[in-house]
């Protein structure tokens, strides 16, 4: 190892240049361009990394910040590019690192720790045995920076390759884990806080995957837990308690023993000065809930826990949220300001879950995750946990004076966050809730303000369903009015909130609200002249809820005048590569649904805006320069929903357009996209063209099938079920338009079908319906070529069709099924069970066509069975024989 440090030599001129580079490089205001073009001129020389190292490890004379700043550089060098250097300069660098895991100074020793836990994920324990033998020396010596640079090293390669300690290597009598595990374990008792800490967060890495070292061990890490939950280190205490929460999610079996003493400790953690200790010790409620663990275990701390959540629900004196509510509508928005947002791609079918409420809090913090869990303890107790949480709630909100504010907000939040979970024990109280509430909404204080918003919006099913009753219609006025009076508040975190809450009143409220349309569109219309970016594109949420939720009445001149000319002009101020396109374009596709065909006369140019940014982005990915823009996805998946929005509202409207434009060439190469959320758009988009102008994807026809198709091999639909889902439906709309011409494919698509619906575990639920759907529609349209094949999947198909929803793609099914039948009964009879179950799915077959077709096909098994259909009703259960009855037979 010597020899190898010393066969090279830097020298002196490129060595005093690099440090001038790198020092450079850590001074503000520098020219950065200028240094990063040097340094990737620098990097050409195959000896350049060996000057890093020499710099980090050696250059003595230099300042700590150009050693790290050198170090750091050669750590994103060797993510690149280590195994292509020679040999001899892997060597070199490996063994300049070694003697610095001791290193006097902290800086350098953690630096040094990040190199070694890059190069080690390279060339793992067998490319690199000195690091094993170099790291248990540190660990043995007793020299407190040798075994705090070895400890950071190895924690560095926990985090990022814990399973790779935990590997059987040749030449070593044991795996490395099971070596260092005792050494860590021992330094629970350090006298030192920073090697027990570091030694703590080396085994929580190892919770988790759980090798069997750390399973024999258990009872050990767990007494040392015990020792360190009195920690006087807040750092460590911390830990304690992530390690509760790992085990309690992952290993519950391990802490039912010591459950009471766990629940103990925690409950003192969640009160701890540290606010990040309480933080990590308050996730415990939550993991504890959604995990395997017995309710009834927590139910006695209940009155203890609560009053604890509730004391952590209050602002923090430092929390950011009140220095950022000090800013009015005239402060300007930063660009930090503006989270990053994340498109939905267009699905067709039925999804899974809902949006996660938020309270508008930028940062995870105490307060939230007490908020969090009070809200999991609500949907696990229900009820039982209000005769302690109501008397604290009315004692916070009891407290009038300005000081206690906090509290008061504290108790709204409360209120919001048991919505769910005790609605039942609420209901009583519920119309005294909401007119404590309205007053709150003018409340001087602006978090109030902010948080009533959101409490309100917690309960928007209860206010809509009392509108019946003359009390609850004036108590939804008050609370619309309310609403709208916050939207234009002048604080902007109350505009947000408002907004937000607004939008999810709407989904509920649906037609109530279109008598009041007219003054909920110039409210929102007064936010859009004084609201900034930031809330700008909550408003346009809220105005495409609207829509959604309005439908048709929007489309009335009188509303259209107010809502489309400050959009139409926002539209057209923005350039194609402005990102505050995004949220408008998801607008514009909820008002072109909503509007219908009265939308046609807004519809050429955001048509034509829309051909222009998806040619545009196109253009961007295979060249920027040429292209102008940088290249952002989301701009064509947005496009493509919007064109969807288009198609589904203008319906054969929309021909004219497609006929004068190359959107069926754009769209295929959308199809055929690596990026699948741009193919998962364009496939929606694929199947609501074939709705309404077939006629212009017929030069395309087969290319389209073909790549929809490749969407539904195993392989596919494993990386990007929700692409395959759309495929699939848009395969079915193109059949059912297309008919015959596609039988060239038919046979290719059904053999993707098949095994979808013969092994549906895990899949997603629309995914086997829209399989289903799509090969009746084949077998309707090609009952020749698709029924040979029956006896491959009949059995598997009709138990899917039992599971569909009576709607008119079951119908187009049903109608494949009776098609098929009809050209090959003596296949299908083996089947005849499940064909029976499929028939009696239905409530009402509403196609009298449809309805006398199934009938015929019974009545046809029953007179060609003969006794053998006797023998088939006895398989089935009373119910279903029952119910085929009605189909005469």
């Amino acid at each position: 190892m010597a020899a190898a440090a010393d066969t090279w030599q830097p020298q002196e001129q490129g060595l005093r240049e690099i440090c001038v580079l790198l020092e450079q490089q850590i001074t503000p205001g520098s020219d950065q361009a200028r240094i990063w073009q040097q340094l990737q001129h620098f990097s050409q020389f195959p000896d350049f990394n060996n000057y890093l190292i020499f710099i980090l490890a050696r250059a003595q004379d230099a300042r700590i910040e150009v050693r790290q700043a050198a170090g750091l550089l050669l750590k994103n060098n060797a993510r690149a590019t280590f195994s292509s250097l020679s040999p001899q300069n892997q060597q070199y660098i490996k063994s300049l690192l070694l003697p610095c895991l001791g290193a006097t100074d902290r800086a350098i020793r953690s630096t040094v720790g990040t190199v070694v836990s890059v190069l080690f994920q390279l060339v793992r324990v067998a490319g690199w045995p000195e690091l094993l033998q170099a790291l248990l020396q540190c660990l043995d010596s007793n020299d407190l920076n040798h075994m705090e640079g070895a400890l950071d090293a190895i924690y560095k390669i926990c985090e990022d390759v814990p399973e790779e300690l935990d590997v059987d290597v040749q030449g070593l009598p044991e795996r490395p884990i099971n070596i260092f595990l005792p050494r860590l374990l021992q330094f629970f008792q350090s006298p030192h806080a920073n090697l027990r800490k570091l030694a703590l967060g080396c085994i929580n890495q190892y919770i988790v995957v759980m090798p069997s070292a750390l399973y024999m061990s258990m009872d050990q890490y767990l007494q040392g837990l015990f020792l360190l939950a009195q920690d006087p280190t807040a750092d460590v205490r911390k830990l304690v308690c992530s390690a509760w929460v790992q085990l309690v999610e992952v290993r519950p079996s391990f802490l039912e023993p010591h459950l009471r003493n766990i629940i103990e400790i925690i409950l003192r953690a969640n009160k701890d000065q540290d606010d990040e200790v309480a933080l990590e010790a308050c996730e415990f409620w939550s993991a504890y809930c959604d995990g395997n663990m017995p309710p009834e275990g927590l139910r006695e701390y209940l009155p203890r826990l609560i009053p604890i959540l509730l004391s952590n629900m209050v602002y923090a004196d430092d929390d950011e949220a009140l220095d950022d509510v000090q800013e009015d509508e005239s402060f300007p928005d930063r660009d930090q300001d503006l989270k990053p947002r994340f498109h939905s791609s267009r699905f067709h079918g039925s999804e899974d879950g809902e949006d996660d409420d938020d309270d508008a809090v930028n940062m995870w913090n105490l307060r939230k995750c007490s908020a969090a869990g009070l809200d999991v303890l609500s949907n696990v107790f229900h009820d039982d946990i209000l005769p302690t949480l109501i008397p604290v709630i009315q004692q916070n909100l009891s407290r009038t004076d300005d000081a206690s504010w906090k509290e008061r907000e504290a108790a709204v939040l409360a209120i919001g966050a048991i919505a769910e979970g005790c609605i039942n024990g609420l209901y009583p109280l519920l119309p005294e809730i909401v007119t404590f509430l309205i007053p709150l909404l003018d409340d001087k204080f602006p978090l109030i303000r902010s948080i009533t918003c959101w409490t309100l919006s917690r309960f928007s099913r209860f206010i809509i369903q009392s509108v019946e009753h003359p009390k609850g219609q004036e108590q939804f006025e008050k609370i619309l009015m309310g609403l709208l009076r916050r939207i234009l508040d002048t604080n902007k975190r109350v505009q947000e909130a408002a907004c937000s809450a607004f939008a999810t009143l709407e989904e509920e409220a649906a037609e109530e609200l279109v008598p009041r349309l007219e003054v909920i569109l110039q409210h929102l219309l007064l936010a859009y002249v004084k609201y900034q970016r930031k809330n700008l594109r909550i408003l346009y949420d809220a105005i495409g809820t609207l829509a959604d939720a309005v439908g048709a009445e929007l489309n009335q001149p009188k509303y259209l005048e107010i809502l489309m000319p400050p959009l139409i002009s926002k539209w057209q101020q923005l350039s194609n590569a402005d990102k505050d396109l995004f949220p408008l374009l998801e607008c514009f596709t909820s008002i072109a649904q909503a509007l219908g065909p009265g939308f046609s006369q807004f519809a050429e140019p955001v048509f034509q805006r829309c051909i222009s940014l998806i040619q545009s982005q196109q253009l961007a990915k295979a060249d920027q320069a040429a292209a102008g823009v940088l290249y952002d996805k989301e701009f064509i998946v947005c496009s493509l929903d919007l064109l969807s929005g288009l198609a589904e509202g203008l319906g054969g409207g929309i021909e004219s357009l497609v006929a004068k434009s190359n959107l069926t060439d754009l769209l295929l190469q959308c199809c055929m996209d690596e990026v699948a959320d741009i193919r998962q758009s364009a496939l929606a988009l694929l199947g609501d063209l074939a709705r309404v102008c077939p006629v212009h994807l017929h030069s395309h026809l087969l290319d389209f099938l073909n790549v929809a198709a490749k969407q539904l091999n195993p392989t596919a639909v494993k990386e990007a079920v929700s692409v395959a889902n759309n495929a699939c439906w848009a395969i079915g709309e193109i059949a059912i338009k297309a008919g015959k011409e596609i039988s060239s494919v038919v046979i290719n698509i059904i053999s993707c079908l098949v095994p979808i619906l013969k092994s549906p575990e895990g899949l997603h639920k629309s995914l086997l319906e829209n399989s289903a759907i799509t090969l009746g529609r084949l077998g309707w349209v090609c009952a020749d070529v698709v029924s040979p094949h029956l006896n491959h999947f009949m059995q598997p198909w009709c138990d899917v069709l039992c599971a569909i929803r009576d709607d008119f793609e079951k119908e187009d099914a049903f109608r494949g099924l009776c098609a098929m039948v009809r050209a090959n009964p003596q296949l299908a009879v083996s089947s005849l069970p499940n064909i029976c179950r499929a028939c009696a799915s239905w409530h009402e077959i509403r196609s009298q066509e449809l309805h006398s077709e199934v009938s015929q096909v019974l009545s046809a098994y029953k007179q060609m069975l003969g006794a053998g259909w006797e023998q088939c009703m006895a398989t089935l259960e009373p119910q279903i024989v029952q119910k085929l009855t009605r189909y005469g037979v």
